[in-house]
């Protein structure tokens, strides 16, 4: 991996560690995107209106989490991944495909979510462990951010 040789205060070894766990994590909220919007374009039923208006405003935050992402390996010295080879060759949650009931799409959300939460307690972690405040940082705002979401979306299924 070709890497950028930044002062920032962080070992050269640290800093590729943990860029490999941001690309993974990269990967994945683009294919949680992707997921998204294949569920704004094609939920159905009477919650339409509601869902479709909802899938939306989750896939531009996601983009904006997926920038940040990439921004902060950028700032490590390294490079994201940017194509969509390296991202399914990388991912962890599950492709959804065909999915057009509301309840199911919401379902399918919370499992990605749950993934996503638990890559960013171990980077954050390993983070906090390295003097990494801004990795840190990213990541406890994701965290909070997804905890709300999962809390409100759980809800809507109740």
């Amino acid at each position: 991996m070709e890497t950028l040789e930044l002062k920032i205060g962080m070992d050269q070894d640290y800093k590729i560690d943990i860029s490999n766990k941001l690309n993974i994590l990269l990967a994945d909220f683009q294919i949680h995107y992707m997921n998204l919007r294949g569920l704004h374009w094609n939920v159905k039923g009477k919650k339409f209106f509601m869902l479709h208006e909802k899938f939306e405003e989750l896939y531009d935050e996601t983009n904006d989490v997926v920038d940040e992402i990439a921004e902060r390996i950028l700032t490590l010295g390294l490079k994201p991944l940017h194509t969509f080879e390296d991202y399914l060759e990388n991912k962890t949650i599950k492709i959804i495909k065909n999915v057009s009931n509301g309840d199911d799409a919401v379902n399918s959300i919370l499992n990605s979510l749950n993934v996503l939460l638990m890559q960013e307690r171990e980077i954050i972690e390993i983070a906090s462990d390295n003097n990494d405040e801004g990795t840190a940082s990213l990541m406890s705002d994701l965290i909070s951010g997804q905890e709300k979401l999962i809390w409100m979306l759980t809800a809507y299924l109740s």
